[in-house]
């Protein structure tokens, strides 16, 4: 049998956590009290600590900044956004809504960062330090066609001819290369993946958001998993956002179409019970 001060000891380690350090009066976030945080550390900087262990350099808090800032939002018609919508229109309060719309942010709808960074890490490894990234990159992009799957995640986009939030962030790259900030290789490779894609496909397809921001997160160091946690970050603000205008509107149980366009019955045409069913009598 375990003693008091043994169970104490087992219970105390059940949680182990080497992020926060609370006791009364006082708050360490991996080993920085609070306080001096507060009003000093930019809520990037914070993220990065919370994640990674230890501040950024400001270059690299800079590129995490700037790579959430273009995902907060997509308008209604992205499905984690009308969710949101929907949900407060049906009585959540805001934080169900979130939640709602959070939830959908799997691998369709939110994964497609995640993905690839795991196919750039895939050619990172395929080239080796001095080998052919395009060829690289056609390989890889050849066995995952092979296993199935149709689309290279990151590039292209069934909106946006030219994605309108990949340039800003590439010419952010590019001044952290020449500043040694980050090494480049995934920009590269970015590129690389787009050179495949136009080889095989007979036409450009460029890189989107997703794209772009896989680039930033690997040359950052970022696990690809953390890759869509920090998507699902940067949308939160605009599902806060949304859910907030809906609540102020007042307007209750909106769906996903007004009621003055209809859907499409694909089932069969109306007919009659068979005569068995029919002539059932039903029981009050």
């Amino acid at each position: 049998m375990k003693n008091t001060e043994e169970l104490v000891a087992e219970a105390s380690a059940w949680w182990d956590t080497s992020i926060i350090d609370v006791h009364p009066g006082k708050i360490a976030i991996r080993g920085y009290p609070v306080e001096q945080l507060i009003g000093r550390v930019r809520f990037p900087e914070m993220i990065w600590l919370m994640l990674r262990g230890e501040l950024p350099a400001p270059a690299q808090a800079d590129l995490l900044e700037a790579a959430l800032v273009p995902g907060v939002d997509h308008g209604p018609h992205a499905p984690s956004i009308a969710i949101s919508r929907m949900a407060v229109s049906c009585g959540l309060p805001v934080n169900g809504a979130m939640a709602s719309a959070v939830n959908v942010l799997d691998d369709i709808h939110g994964g497609a960062g995640q993905q690839c960074m795991e196919r750039y890490r895939e050619i990172d490894a395929a080239a080796g330090a001095s080998g052919d990234l395009v060829a690289a990159a056609e390989a890889v992009l050849a066995r995952h066609r092979a296993a199935g799957e149709k689309i290279m995640p990151g590039f292209g986009h069934r909106f946006h001819p030219v994605d309108p939030r990949v340039a800003p962030l590439y010419a952010l790259l590019r001044k952290a290369e020449a500043a040694g900030a980050i090494g480049g290789r995934f920009g590269r490779i970015g590129h690389a993946v787009e050179a495949a894609l136009e080889k095989h496909k007979g036409r450009h397809i460029p890189m989107n958001i997703d794209g772009i921001t896989a680039v930033v997160f690997c040359e950052l160091g970022f696990e690809p998993e953390l890759g869509r946690g920090l998507f699902v970050l940067s949308r939160s603000v605009g599902i806060l956002a949304h859910a907030w205008e809906q609540k102020q509107r007042g307007r209750r149980i909106m769906g996903p179409m007004p009621p003055s366009i209809p859907y499409r019955y694909s089932g069969p045409p109306r007919r009659d019970l068979p005569p068995e069913v029919a002539a059932r009598v039903t029981n009050d």
